[in-house]
């Protein structure tokens, strides 16, 4: 199988402005046979515009087509864990945009399906794939002992962004019980995650799951994962996170949250005593804008050299669908797992109880 036939299940967003280009720009890889939306107006639409045969709001059909190889899960965070799991069941692989789940119940609940059925499922992680970044791991592993980390992510509101640099087709025609169904899911699940914290400390989980659940993860490939939580608060009803980890001889400070300033402020920077490693990202809803890694290092003279790495035009999403369909080709296992995001959901639930206790 050199070419895999994808089902999307969630034609939002994510979907119609970063994941259908790269299937196209990526055909000889992929094609994709099956949309699903709960609107039927948007499966309709985004069906007909990218010419995909199957056209549907019942996400059972699309992940048990037998024309579908691979499942992109890229509905609304509460229902990942739900369609990742039917898609396995059906035997199909799946690429599950981020958060893969908001419980470790689910979690596990994918880790032990997926292992059962020996398919790949791989979490969309899209920045631990960007060739810059794996720059940046290769010049933090030559950096000696780190002394110090930051990481930053600030985000202006998606909206602000996509609005003047895409066509989004959306649908007003999904009953509003279906529209509350959704909404107490969500409610549920970020209360089994949180153990009923206040609303303040709810909403903060799901910004660490939706927005720096990305910085996690790649803070996890760029330095092994933390031995603990030294702090974390959360402000503005949960609109921003800050926190420091605790890494025994160094410590990284954390900080995110959303704004309505149209851009992205997203930085990991890792400091040793003669090198700096900054990686910085900018808006992923934005195709094809570069991921950079800048390398400071002291000199022999009493100065500084310093290299920007842009190693080549492309985009993080089209790389990460490269890896999936090479983990699939070849049968081999994903860095960005079920197993490899249940690490980041454990981060998230130390950060919560940090947070709880400061109250």
């Amino acid at each position: 199988m050199t070419r895999i036939r994808v089902g999307i299940v969630g034609c939002g967003q994510a979907a119609q402005i970063m994941h259908l280009p790269s299937l196209r720009f990526l055909a000889d890889l992929f094609e994709v046979t099956a949309v699903c939306d709960v609107s039927r107006t948007v499966a309709e639409r985004v069906g007909a515009d990218w010419n995909v045969p199957v056209r549907t709001t019942d996400h059972m059909a699309a992940v048990t087509l037998d024309e579908v190889d691979a499942v992109l899960v890229a509905t609304p965070d509460a229902q990942h864990s739900v369609v990742a799991l039917d898609a396995i069941a059906a035997g199909k692989h799946a690429l599950v945009e981020k958060p893969l789940c908001l419980t470790l119940r689910e979690a596990d609940a994918i880790i032990a399906a997926q292992e059962q059925a020996g398919v790949v499922v791989q979490v969309g992680y899209m920045r631990r794939y960007a060739p810059a970044f794996l720059e940046a791991g290769a010049a933090v592993a030559e950096l000696g002992e780190v002394r110090l980390a930051r990481i930053q992510h600030v985000l202006g509101l998606n909206q602000l962004v996509v609005g003047g640099t895409s066509r989004v087709v959306a649908g007003d025609d999904i009953e509003s019980a279906v529209l509350q169904e959704g909404r107490d899911l969500r409610l549920r699940l970020l209360a089994e995650a949180t153990g009923a914290a206040p609303a303040e400390i709810q909403e903060a989980y799901s910004l660490l799951l939706s927005l720096a659940s990305h910085d996690l993860s790649a803070m996890r490939e760029l330095l092994g994962r933390p031995d603990g939580v030294l702090y974390a608060g959360t402000w503005h009803d949960g609109w921003y996170v800050t926190a420091a980890f605790d890494y025994g001889s160094f410590v990284c400070h954390f900080a995110a949250g959303f704004d309505l300033i149209p851009r992205v402020d997203a930085t990991i920077e890792v400091f040793g005593e003669r090198r700096l490693v900054e990686v910085r990202f900018d808006a992923s809803q934005v195709r094809n804008l570069p991921v950079r890694t800048t390398i400071t290092d002291a000199n022999d003279t009493g100065g500084v050299d310093v290299r920007t790495i842009h190693p080549s035009w492309g985009d993080p999403f089209v790389e990460e669908w490269r890896a999936f369909h090479r983990h699939v080709t070849e049968g081999s296992q994903t860095k960005s797992s079920p197993a490899d995001f249940r690490e980041d959901l454990e981060l998230c639930r130390d950060l919560v109880a940090a947070m709880a206790a400061r109250r």
